[in-house]
């Protein structure tokens, strides 16, 4: 374990977000030793006036618009974890590259740093960590003041941001940028690991990991049925998916689930984006529930009474670098996961997890999942899902970065 050393975290994902953040998931578990400041990605005008009638606007409201108690402690986070606004910045990723564009990141950076100037003031922060969660967009580089008072800085690329048009725009080149600028870089995938090593000599393959002590309630607790769950006849089998519905998921095969597996119930708890659920017609399925997002903390109630559990992703440039959040989540609770072979990463869980190699593989294993799971079977995955806590990845945080003691 390191000593007790200060961090400010800047992270793409906010700490009210309505998805898992493996950037928060690593941000309390930092705080269990250390004071942690969890910097928001900042809102922009538009965010601001798209979202005004929103609690995730309004309790910010004063620190965006007046930069006023930017600091808090929301119920739920640690005591030593205390979250920062920033006052709001301009929305500048439809302007093309250049002069531009520069300018106004340049401004956007100045009302970021100010918060951090002001941050670091108020708690009298030095020889800190920087720790950079996937937010390139802003700061690719620390100023010389800042930089002379961190151990160390450090960035964590999470996705290949290249393959979404929105985020490649800018983000490809920041990025890079970012990487080139910080001490280290650490990469949720094999993969990304390997397209990040060309910018900086440490580069470090350092996964995501699951809050394993309330997923596996669902395996150790007998949890309440969700009201959603309710109205499903006894005995029909459940086939389950936790997370956002979105560009990485295979809407085809999804939808030949539902049409093979019509004897089943196929339930999605997650938030729905794009058209595509829509446009492909699973919605007027009679089979499929969409239940919509709900906290990490509910997550387990729904798992428990799933007959097996899908991680549906499409086999493309952008998959080929993710190292799933959910396989851990999902193996910690018990489940039976079918999974598409979309990486490197997912494929080290083969001895846990069923591993489709086409959609018609995916249909098939859905049964022998669901026919051969027992408890021998469960603990195995259980089991691995231990190895995969954020305690170890913290861990591995300090002696990557060489603070440890």
């Amino acid at each position: 374990m390191s000593r007790q050393r200060d961090i400010i975290c800047f992270s793409l994902s906010r700490w009210d977000s309505e998805i898992s953040s493996p950037a928060l998931s690593l941000a309390k578990e930092f705080a269990r030793n250390h004071r942690v400041f969890y910097i928001d990605h900042p809102f922009s005008y538009k965010d601001y006036y798209q979202l005004k009638n929103t609690e995730q606007i309004k309790r910010r409201k004063p620190a965006l618009l007046h930069g006023k108690d930017p600091y808090s402690n929301p119920p739920g986070l640690p005591a030593n974890l205390t979250v920062v606004t920033t006052r709001l910045t301009w929305p500048i990723n439809f302007l093309p590259p250049g002069a531009i564009y520069n300018k106004l990141a340049a401004l956007n950076d100045r009302i970021v740093l100010r918060t951090i100037r002001q941050l670091i003031k108020d708690y009298n922060l030095k020889d800190f960590v920087y720790l950079n969660f996937f937010d390139p967009y802003f700061v690719q580089k620390l100023p010389e003041d800042i930089k002379k008072l961190t151990a160390v800085s450090v960035y964590q690329s999470m996705d290949d941001i290249s393959q979404v048009a929105y985020s490649h725009r800018h983000g490809t080149r920041l990025e890079e940028e970012t990487v080139r600028n910080f001490d280290y870089t650490l990469c949720t995938s094999k993969e990304l690991t390997r397209l990040k090593s060309p910018f900086n000599k440490n580069v470090f393959f350092h996964p995501n990991a699951a809050d394993i002590d309330i997923f596996e309630r669902a395996a150790t607790e007998l949890l309440p049925k969700p009201e959603a769950l309710q109205q499903i006849p006894a005995g029909k089998k459940i086939i389950g998916y936790t997370g956002s519905i979105e560009y990485r998921s295979d809407f085809e095969l999804l939808k030949k689930i539902a049409e093979h597996h019509s004897d089943k119930i196929l339930f999605f708890v997650g938030p729905i984006q794009g058209t595509e659920v829509q446009d492909i017609g699973l919605d007027k399925l009679p089979n499929v529930i969409f239940a919509g997002p709900r906290k990490i903390t509910e997550l387990p109630n729904f798992l428990q009474y799933f007959d097996c559990v899908l991680i549906p992703f499409r086999k493309t440039t952008l998959t080929k670098s993710i190292y799933p959040l959910k396989i851990n989540e999902y193996l910690a609770a018990g489940k039976p996961v079918i999974a598409t072979h979309f990486s490197e990463d997912i494929y080290t869980f083969r001895d846990v997890a069923y591993i489709a190699e086409d959609h018609n593989e995916f249909l098939q294993l859905i049964d022998k999942a669901i026919s051969e799971n027992n408890p021998d079977l469960q603990s195995k995955r259980m089991a691995v899902a231990r190895q995969n806590t954020w305690t170890a990845r913290v861990d591995q945080f300090w002696k990557i970065v060489g603070l440890g003691i």
